[in-house]
């Protein structure tokens, strides 16, 4: 039997401090000039609950993931679908953040739901998704030093 605390196999979690303010980190999480800066290119973003919007990936050819945002609370969550529209079959997560001061500066962590696990596909798919935010949230501290 498992306990409470154990990690979900089934979402990506990852939380990294920052040494800016909130005011700060939730700027860069939804100012879409800032966002193109560390995550990718969007088409249409607001932080505004409702709005649907695209991130165009640069590969060959080029990709696109559908989102919607699905709840924001200022400067402290937000949270989106995310749709990668390259496969056959596009699966639909869960993207959230959430802010908490720490100190002088920020922890914020990034949860992602929705993975079915006995799909060998959705396990790739979930722990490649893994590997690309844990380098997207070390580009999101070289654009915050930077603002």
């Amino acid at each position: 039997m498992g306990s409470e605390n154990e990690l979900d196999p089934a979402q990506v979690e990852l939380g990294r401090f920052y040494p800016q303010p909130p005011e700060a980190v939730w700027h860069a999480l939804t100012d879409p000039t800032v966002i193109d800066q560390w995550l990718l290119p969007s088409i249409g973003f607001d932080a505004q609950v409702g709005t649907s919007f695209l991130f165009t990936i640069p590969s060959n050819p080029p990709a696109e993931v559908a989102c919607e945002v699905l709840t924001v609370t200022p400067g402290r969550a937000m949270s989106w679908s995310w749709m990668d529209m390259r496969g056959p079959q596009p699966a639909r997560w869960i993207v959230s953040w959430t802010l908490q001061p720490q100190g002088h500066g920020t922890r914020l962590l990034l949860t992602t739901t929705g993975f079915d696990i006995t799909d060998k596909r959705q396990r790739m798919q979930r722990n490649n998704l893994e590997r690309g935010w844990r380098q997207l949230l070390t580009k999101l501290g070289g654009v915050l030093d930077g603002l």
